[in-house]
């Protein structure tokens, strides 16, 4: 990051989480809570030029970010560290050590102003301003055609893996902690499980994490219909976009964010920034 931030100065954020896909792609789980602490304790000292105490190995040594000042790094203008947080105890630590929060809204996320609401209390317990604290919502959108259906062929197509990416992050959740599936996913949720179990044990993780956000397995897409769409997705015409990001934003929201990735959503980020970015 220090090396882009010397390549395009002050155009560059760093993104950071408990590294849920990354993890649970090889069958491990995320990172704890402490250890995501421990974690943005340290990276947020490094990001702000400082020497910092990391323990490795059981061995605790200062630690910072070398030859920051030459011509390969640059830690000026200084780089955002936004933390992803979809949890009240993940959304304070974005507050104590973060300039940003990265969040889901509803359905399967929580309202805006109660997002911001944890991260303030964060900040205040560490005695940080929150006054230029930043904000972002990781959703998926569907831009509809004038009078195209919500389920239609090419929206699935387009924004169906997004879509079952809600659903692997909580087949994960409920076999994990013994909990209840969302109430937007119960339709749906017996013939998922049983698509995932016909799958051995032992590579269920591939079963569910391979394709991230890029592409559905077999018979996923037969599970996708207009409700799951609406309850993971921000869905509208232009017109319909236009007014549901006017109203975030009047909630306190700053910044809004979705994957790419493919030829099919490059093209619908294209047309999302032409026919409703503009006009916001």
């Amino acid at each position: 990051m220090a090396t882009l931030n010397r390549i395009a100065p002050g155009r560059v954020h760093l993104g950071i989480g408990t590294g849920n896909t990354a993890m649970r792609s090889m069958g491990q789980r995320p990172m704890r809570i402490a250890e995501y602490a421990e974690y943005l304790r340290v990276l947020g000292a490094l990001l702000r030029g400082e020497a910092v105490d990391y323990t490795f190995n059981g061995v605790t040594r200062p630690i910072k970010i070398l030859m920051r000042e030459d011509r390969y790094m640059n830690l000026e203008p200084r780089i955002p560290l936004y933390v992803s947080g979809f949890g009240p105890r993940a959304m304070e630590l974005a507050g104590t050590h973060g300039d940003g929060l990265v969040f889901a809204i509803p359905p399967r996320g929580v309202p805006v102003r109660e997002a911001l609401g944890h991260a303030r209390r964060g900040a205040e317990r560490a005695g940080r301003p929150f006054d230029v604290f930043l904000n972002c919502t990781l959703t998926n959108v569907a831009l509809l055609d004038a009078g195209e259906a919500v389920d239609s062929e090419r929206v699935i197509r387009t924004v169906g893996p997004n879509v079952m990416a809600s659903v692997y992050y909580f087949y994960d959740e409920v076999h994990e902690r013994g909990v209840d599936p969302p109430p937007f996913l119960e339709r749906m949720w017996k013939r998922y499980c049983a698509l995932v179990e016909d799958t051995p044990p032992e590579h269920r993780h591939f079963r569910t994490h391979e394709f991230h956000y890029t592409r559905l397995h077999p018979r996923e897409a037969e599970l996708i219909d207009a409700e799951l769409i609406r309850a993971t997705c921000l869905v509208g015409t232009a017109e319909e976009l236009i007014e549901q990001i006017r109203e975030l934003e009047r909630q306190g929201l700053q910044e809004l964010m979705f994957a790419t990735g493919v030829d099919e959503k490059w093209r619908f980020a294209e047309e999302f920034a032409r026919r409703v970015m503009a006009r916001v």
